[in-house]
């Protein structure tokens, strides 16, 4: 499609990327394995808690998790949580029919595996504070999702970076954790968020070759006001920050593991057939990235002299 041609309607934009969607489907069920919540968690370390039953109250000391991982873990499951607004998202934009329907349910039904089985883990590790747990999740959940970007274009250009982004997150909350139990469960989820990355990613990538100065564009508005699905969590800011520290999700991994992977596989830099909206888009991205190089050594640079700091008391 030329540059002249490069707008279309989200009606078309789903019909003319159906067939495509139609593909990844079958690539992903044909890729992804079953797996079991209820074989990751050990059911044999939990007790009874205090309330109706008359058990034993959680207490810190309960915890063999670091504080880092705790927030990180709770963090993870919060933002998890909102899985009915993200399915009401998602299902909103593409359908509940054909191709992009079939995805649409298979995706919220493997989604769906991940909070049980980190909420699982955690009460039965007794690894977090159960009434705190649940009144962080009515808190989040009462308040809901509603994505910042809407259309077709933007929409696959987020959950791109965002699953990568969940990936690496649980999978480094994993190692965190010290614990070789979290560690597996965590490794397992970040598994099906590699493929819902995959996915989108694909998806994208078709998009590209439909309408580049539209996907371009998209590309760059959501690369460069990217946030977290969980970033409205009370206290999140100061939480990211901790996690920052600890290496678990900080601005160099967003930059170098998140984004940059993803532009690379769409060979952004090499994308032909841009007008003037495409090719603006793109040295906006660039610029973006430059920048975000740039802040991310500096936080390096601090994070290092703070860890000096800390070892020399």
């Amino acid at each position: 499609m030329t540059a002249a041609m490069d707008r279309l309607t989200q009606t078309e934009l789903l019909l003319e990327l159906e067939s495509v969607v139609a593909g990844e489907l079958d690539r992903h069920l044909a890729t992804a394995k079953e797996w079991f919540p209820h074989e990751y968690v050990p059911w044999s370390d939990g007790r009874t808690y205090d309330g109706v039953l008359g058990g034993d109250a959680w207490s810190p000391e309960d915890s063999k998790i670091s504080d880092v991982a705790r927030t990180a873990l709770v963090v993870n499951l919060l933002t998890e949580d909102n899985l009915p607004s993200y399915h009401h998202e998602i299902a909103a934009l593409f359908g509940r029919d054909g191709a992009w329907g079939q995805w649409v349910h298979r995706w919220t039904a493997e989604e769906g595996r991940h909070g049980t089985a980190i909420r699982d883990y955690l009460l039965v590790t007794r690894a977090v504070d159960p009434v705190a747990l649940e009144r962080a999740r009515m808190d989040h959940m009462s308040t809901g999702f509603e994505s910042p970007y809407h259309g077709v274009l933007h929409s696959l250009a987020y959950v791109s970076f965002q699953e990568l982004a969940t990936r690496i997150s649980h999978r480094n909350t994993g190692k965190a954790t010290d614990d070789p139990v979290a560690d597996r469960l965590l490794a397992r989820i970040a598994l099906d968020e590699n493929l819902h990355m995959i996915f989108y990613r694909n998806l994208l990538n078709a998009a590209l070759e439909l309408a580049p100065d539209q996907t371009m564009r998209a590309v760059t508005d959501v690369v460069t006001t990217f946030q977290m699905p969980g970033h409205d969590l009370a206290g999140f800011q100061r939480k990211a920050v901790e996690m920052a520290l600890a290496g678990i999700y900080d601005a160099r991994q967003h930059r170098d593991d998140v984004l940059m992977p993803v532009l690379r596989h769409w060979k952004i830099w090499d994308v032909t057939g841009l007008g003037a909206v495409g090719e603006q888009a793109r040295e906006e991205l660039g610029d973006f990235l430059d920048n975000l190089d740039r802040q991310a050594s500096r936080f390096e640079e601090r994070r290092d002299a703070l860890k000096a700091r800390l070892l020399n008391r």
